[in-house]
């Protein structure tokens, strides 16, 4: 391609140059480690970033998501591996990429692809769960510890724990923490702990270092040994980084060796300060409680009722003084009412009664068995008879009879003769 200052050349003309002569390049081989991972929802394409080993330089990949779902284990970042890639160049960005056809785990990524294989293979198993996860003691009265003899993990659990909690216990047990025998030693230590019925929970500690000074931790027999120990189990190896799978089985996980120094005993000074606190809020509420306590009993004591009790049973005499006025001028009303009826009525018999009738100047003549003489035909002459007055009784004799003149009972000579009235005549029927 020829240009000149005077005839230069568009820019899309030169990206379709370097474009082409970048697709005449053949497919090569790379080596390098994973830095970045992007896996975009919805494409179809997986975007990473390769980097040197060495040199602080690195490179875009691309390559098809069922070239990298393919994979087994899954690649992670910091995976080292190789590539099978041809360059591509974009144009319209201007960036230069890889587009990888094969990609295959070497070195170290190829013992992370080991470890991960035996992660989800124990993990299918179930020693991973959540819910098979202990909690620590909180006061742990002697703590088991698994660690290298004489190194900077055991000083660090021992020198902060001591110092969170003074009066801790532990029983160490040294084993080796790198190399081919350490598995084995570790899990003899924790067997041994975990049979001691004083130890309330084993700590596992070792220092940082590479992934394949870290492989005994990840030991699938040492594994199984924590899963099936009877004591809560806490895992303290490497930095914050390193995530050996006795990470995943441990019952609490902690980042360093002095951090599984705070998680398995509590700081006294934290300890005191909080009881410190709760008593104070504990003094405030009750203070609080008494004193509206206080307050409701000043309001009752303030109440009327309260403050002059007096005051209410004088009022309450007094309905009851009237109360007793009322009642017992309505039982006068009532008795008056009452004994004049009575007066009435008693009138009323008097007035129907025989010996009213004979007040008036009747008299009622018997014979001498007692019988009521009602006509002259009932006696004869020189018959004994009574005369009943009003007053006494009268004893006469019959001399003589003399009949009513014009159906009357009143004698020729104008005297007026004994007569019987309806009411005398009932007066005999109930005697």
């Amino acid at each position: 391609m020829q240009t000149s200052l005077e005839h230069p050349a568009p820019v899309r003309q030169i990206a379709m140059a370097i474009s082409g002569w970048i697709d005449r390049l053949g497919a090569v081989w790379v080596e390098g480690q994973i830095a970045q991972l992007n896996r975009r929802s919805g494409m179809n394409t997986v975007f990473l970033t390769l980097r040197d080993t060495v040199a602080d330089i690195s490179v875009q990949v691309t390559c098809s998501r069922q070239v990298f779902d393919s994979l087994n284990p899954p690649v992670v970042e910091g995976a080292s591996v190789v590539i099978l890639a041809k360059p591509s160049y974009y144009p319209n960005r201007g960036t230069l990429s890889l587009y990888a056809s094969d990609i295959r785990m070497v070195g170290l990524g190829e013992l992370l692809a080991r470890l991960e294989r035996r992660r989800q293979l124990l993990a299918a198993e179930g020693l991973f769960a959540r819910e098979l996860k202990r909690p620590a003691p909180f006061l742990p009265q002697m703590i088991g510890l698994v660690t290298g003899a004489q190194s900077a993990a055991e000083r660090d659990v021992l020198e902060n724990a001591r110092r969170r909690w003074p009066a801790v216990q532990f029983r160490v047990r040294h084993a080796a923490v790198q190399g081919t025998h350490a598995a084995r030693e570790v899990i003899e230590a924790l067997n041994a702990l975990d049979r001691d019925p004083e130890v309330d929970v084993i700590v596992i500690a070792r220092g940082g270092g590479s992934v394949e000074d870290l492989l005994p931790f990840s030991d699938e027999g040492l594994i199984r040994a924590v899963h099936a120990v009877r004591t809560c189990v806490v895992s303290a190896i490497g930095h914050e980084p390193d995530t050996p799978l006795l990470d995943l089985v441990a019952d609490v996980r902690a980042s360093t060796p002095t951090d599984a120094a705070k998680l398995v005993v509590p700081d006294v000074a934290e300890e005191l300060d909080r009881v410190d606190r709760l008593r104070d809020r504990a003094r405030h509420v009750l203070g609080g409680w008494l004193a509206q306590q206080q307050h409701q009993l000043d309001a009752i004591r303030a109440r009327p009722s309260l403050a002059d009790p007096g005051a209410g049973l004088d009022d309450r005499s007094r309905e009851v003084q009237e109360l007793c006025d009322r009642t017992r001028r309505t039982v006068r009303h009532r008795l008056d009412h009452a004994h004049n009826d009575l007066e009435h009525q008693l009138a009323r018999v008097r007035s129907l009664s025989p010996l009213a009738t004979l007040e008036r100047g009747y008299a009622v003549v018997q014979d001498g068995d007692g019988h009521v003489v009602t006509g002259t035909g009932q006696v004869r002459d020189g018959q004994s008879l009574q005369v009943r007055l009003h007053d006494g009784r009268l004893l006469v004799e019959v001399t003589g009879t003399t009949p009513a003149v014009d159906g009357t009972n009143e004698p020729p000579d104008g005297t007026e003769q004994i007569k019987e009235t309806p009411d005398d005549r009932a007066e005999h029927r109930d005697r």
